[in-house]
């Protein structure tokens, strides 16, 4: 082997192939209504595309960007098309893009303070920054007793604050002694799945998750809350946790957190709140109304990464006590120790999550806030539900479709008057075509269409074509 051969990119390599990489990505973004929203390809079909063995020597930056086109891009359902409407939006931003790269050009472990300052006081500072852009309680802030920490996403901001909830209700004995199956944990019958798992991760057990029935707009209904709580505690067991969604994924429910929390103040029980995609609306104080009650939560989370121009992976979680939070995570061994740490005035954040190690992601979050300001963002997210109020306006106007629901913000729940089986066609029909993607979902035991207006790019005119189109489907 020649000795001067390193087999790294040189630096004069890394900034030619990275002009070629930004070239590519902006080239993406502007053909990119060209693709079909939704892959079309079949199981197996990029395995098949790649070899079977690694190159035993590198090749070149050009041979591997080739394939990305040849052999990636068909395999990629295009989420930041703005004709993407399924699910909830998990949008980007340049901005976003730009601080992301940032992140990873310098390679930051942020677990403690100390291996990176800069990593741990940014995101304390831009998760403050959020308390006050989201109208959310002081309680919430670092200067407080409480504080914000970014998450991977919110499943894990949810199995956080159960985790804390749960050493909460034993004193602490659980991490030390594990369950004795008699801690009771409840959600409504529209949460998300995460709550489910959490359970199971936990220690809780599925069968010690109670499911609480919705109203007709798919709300918790706190009184059935109430009276399980009760039955419950007749039983001998030991509620210890409730997660109220805020913005639930099947219908965007809101559920009434300010009648939950007050259940969970007389109950003591820890009430989380799930705000995962909804939580950004508030933004614009319009939209506040979502968040009434929640002064009383003893944790909250929501998705920069769904509606807030920030790419995956972001999620802000807010506890009112850290203390609890860190006393249930902190494990210190003797290699993490360290000066700072023992000073106790700082932050180290890998108390604050399950992994250890962690990414610089407020970054990303400090070039979109600083990029677009508050002004900005709420431009944006004003438009957005205004664009989803006219979708179901135009719903309403044609008497062969309904609205499964009256759409709260951004999510349209519509469908066919004429049952599941055609819902079920026209979806299909609407997903084959490539110009669009839509999702469904079951409300009331019908076969429902999702319309989410979010991502980045979305206009008018898409909103104004995906109503064309399914129209014209069904004529």
């Amino acid at each position: 082997m020649p000795e001067n051969k390193s087999f790294h990119m040189s630096p004069e390599d890394f900034r030619r192939h990275g002009y070629e990489v930004i070239d590519w990505i902006t080239e993406y973004y502007k053909n990119i209504e060209s693709f079909p929203v939704l892959s079309q390809v079949q199981p197996g079909e990029i395995r098949s595309a790649l070899p079977a063995t690694p190159p035993q020597r590198g090749e070149s930056f050009e041979t591997i960007l080739n394939d990305v086109n040849k052999i990636i891009l068909p395999g990629v359902t295009h989420w930041q098309s703005p004709n993407f409407f399924a699910y909830f939006p998990a949008n980007a931003s340049a901005p976003a893009i730009l601080g992301d790269l940032l992140s990873s050009g310098l390679g930051v472990q942020g677990m403690l303070w100390a291996t990176s300052p800069a990593c741990t006081e940014l995101e304390t500072h831009v998760l403050d920054w959020l308390v006050d852009m989201l109208g959310l309680p002081e309680k919430f802030k670092s200067s407080s007793t409480g504080g914000g920490v970014i998450q991977d996403t919110a499943s894990s901001s949810t199995l956080c604050a159960m985790l804390a909830a749960r050493e909460r209700a034993t004193n602490f004995r659980t991490n030390e002694s594990g369950c004795d199956g008699k801690l009771v944990a409840y959600t409504s019958s529209q949460a998300h799945s995460s709550v489910e798992k959490a359970v199971k991760i936990a220690g809780i057990g599925k069968n010690n998750l109670r499911l609480i029935n919705v109203d007709e707009r798919f709300a918790m209904r706190p009184e059935l809350l109430a009276g399980q709580i009760k039955k419950d505690k007749e039983a001998g067991l030991i509620p210890f946790f409730v997660c109220a969604t805020v913005g639930t994924t099947s219908s965007n429910a809101i559920d009434p957190v300010e009648i939950i929390g007050r259940i969970c103040k007389e109950e003591n029980l820890w009430l989380h709140v799930d705000a995962a995609m909804s939580g950004t609306a508030t933004l614009c104080p319009e939209f506040r109304f979502i968040h009434n009650g929640i002064e009383l939560a003893d944790s909250y989370s929501f998705n920069p990464h769904k509606w807030m121009f920030t790419n995956f992976d972001c999620n802000c979680f807010y506890v009112a006590d850290r203390a609890t939070l860190i006393k249930t995570l902190s494990i210190l061994p003797e290699y993490l120790k360290n000066q700072a740490t023992e000073s106790g005035s700082v932050f180290d954040y890998r108390d604050w999550h399950i992994q250890l190690g962690r990414r610089f992601r407020s970054l990303k979050l400090w070039f979109v806030i600083r990029h677009y300001g508050v002004e900005g963002l709420q431009f944006h997210i004003r438009r957005h539900v205004e664009l989803a109020q006219q979708f179901a306006t135009w719903v309403q106007e044609d008497e062969r479709f309904e609205l499964a629901v009256p759409p709260p913000l951004n999510l349209v729940c519509f469908r066919l008057k004429s049952g599941d089986a055609p819902n079920k066609q026209l979806l299909e029909r609407l997903n084959n075509s490539g110009k669009m993607y839509l999702t469904h979902t079951v409300l009331n035991g019908k076969f429902t269409l999702r319309l989410c207006v979010g991502q980045t790019n979305t206009e008018e005119r898409h909103v104004r074509e995906v109503w064309r189109m399914i129209q014209n489907s069904v004529s």
